[in-house]
């Protein structure tokens, strides 16, 4: 594998079908992206390690969406890490990169020495998507069950969506020769095609009495499923996240047997939103008393993005809806 296949294929999800099997799947690697995320950030390692999960469900998750539609996950928790965001925002137009954003809230003094999953404690995990101007925004929640942010998500898709769903994820500091230590993270996500709800069962198998896989799933299905997670349940780590092994080499290794079939890759960056503009409209609803409130020694108000960590410094008197803007 060239350098230059190695760098096409880093920050993409490529979509793809097995048909002999009735599955759809993405494979994910993610680099620059990973960086962007983190970069921002001093987590402890758990930490990390959990925000790099968490974007790499976002990346698989989120190819699926339409242009310019918003898709966020998020994990509220009782534990030492109290939330994980992540936002991925849908090409603008045709051919144009998606976008991602992450972050985490934690207390340190609570993070132990445990895995970081351990750090989440009891809590939800969250899919909202945002289809734009006059839409109604989707919501589903599950409880957090299973051991990683990975076994969530399959629980979120067999309980609300009906649809059995499975990831392998590899994620961690990657060192290559001549270049420092970075993040990079690579995973697959594969889904049975929407058809598999009449056979779910009237007791759920899966952990807290949740719906399973298992329990949506009947006859050849139920077999075209254990196949193709046999198959899926031997790749390695290191064929996840690359760079040796392009990701339709490993899908050919993988399920030649289940025919597969690819679509165009989609091209992810690390990207966030906040702008000094989007600030000023967040205070638009207050008054100059609360602004008052709101303004430092120096006579300044201030507003840190927690997803990028960008400053803003404004002037009080042009903030609220009671601003002197000059007119």
């Amino acid at each position: 594998m060239s350098f230059g296949d190695k760098i096409a294929w880093d920050d993409t999800v490529l979509p793809f079908q097995l048909d002999r099997s009735d599955m759809r799947g993405r494979v994910a690697r993610l680099d620059g992206v990973l960086s962007g995320v983190l970069q921002q950030h001093n987590y402890p390692a758990p930490v990390e390690a959990l925000v790099a999960e968490m974007a790499l469900l976002t990346a698989l998750i989120g190819q699926t969406i339409k242009l310019r539609w918003k898709l966020s996950l998020q994990v509220q928790t009782n534990g030492p890490v109290r939330m994980i965001a992540t936002d991925y925002y849908g090409p603008e137009a045709e051919g144009e990169p998606a976008r991602i954003r992450a972050y985490a809230s934690f207390d340190a003094d609570r993070i132990t020495d445990d895995s970081p999953f351990q750090q989440l404690g009891t809590g939800y995990f969250a899919v909202m998507i945002d289809q734009g101007t006059g839409m109604q925004p989707y919501q589903g929640i599950t409880p957090i069950a299973g051991t990683s942010l990975s076994d969530c998500a399959a629980a979120y898709f067999a309980q609300s969506e009906q649809l059995p769903t499975t990831f392998a994820l590899s994620y961690g500091r990657s060192t290559e020769s001549g270049q420092a230590e970075k993040w990079r993270a690579g995973g697959i996500m594969l889904q049975h095609m929407p058809k598999a709800s009449p056979y779910a069962k009237d007791a759920p198998s899966g952990e807290d009495s949740l719906v399973a896989a298992q329990d949506l799933l009947g006859g050849d299905e139920q077999e075209n499923w254990s196949r193709v997670n046999m198959h899926l349940g031997t790749v390695e780590e290191l064929e996840l996240i690359g760079p040796s092994v392009p990701p339709t080499d490993l899908l050919v290794r993988l399920f030649h047997d289940e025919q597969p079939r690819v679509y165009d890759s989609q091209q992810i960056r690390f990207g966030c939103t906040c702008s000094e503009d989007r600030v000023r409209q967040s205070l638009s609803i207050y008054s100059a008393k609360d602004i008052e409130k709101m303004t430092t020694d120096d006579g300044l108000v201030t507003a840190d993005c927690q997803f990028c960590s960008a400053h803003y410094e404004l002037d009080p008197k042009t903030v609220g809806f009671e601003a002197d803007n000059g007119k």
